[in-house]
């Protein structure tokens, strides 16, 4: 599924335009970015928890050459799906 599924979807279901869906869903998922910019914790119930979460740092290794190559320490985004959301698969 991607974003015009959802925004398609969102369409249907509450029974607006596609303009102010596409409007709705840019809304939704722009509060969600600016809330992981800010490192804080998104808690949606029955679907899951997107969180920021400290990267070690460690050494990997590059595919065609074989060389050892540091990966920094850093942020990464975790996604936990909700109990409902497991349940489905």
């Amino acid at each position: 599924m991607i974003k015009a599924d959802i925004i398609n979807k969102v369409s249907v279901v509450a029974e607006i335009t596609k303009v102010k869906a596409i409007a709705a869903v840019e809304a939704v998922l722009g509060a969600m970015k600016d809330a992981i910019q800010r490192g804080e914790r998104i808690e949606l119930r029955g679907f899951g928890v997107f969180q920021v979460k400290p990267r070690k740092k460690g050494i990997g290794r590059n595919p065609r050459t074989g060389r050892e190559v540091r990966i920094p320490p850093g942020k990464t985004i975790r996604f936990k799906p909700g109990k409902n959301l497991r349940k489905l698969s």
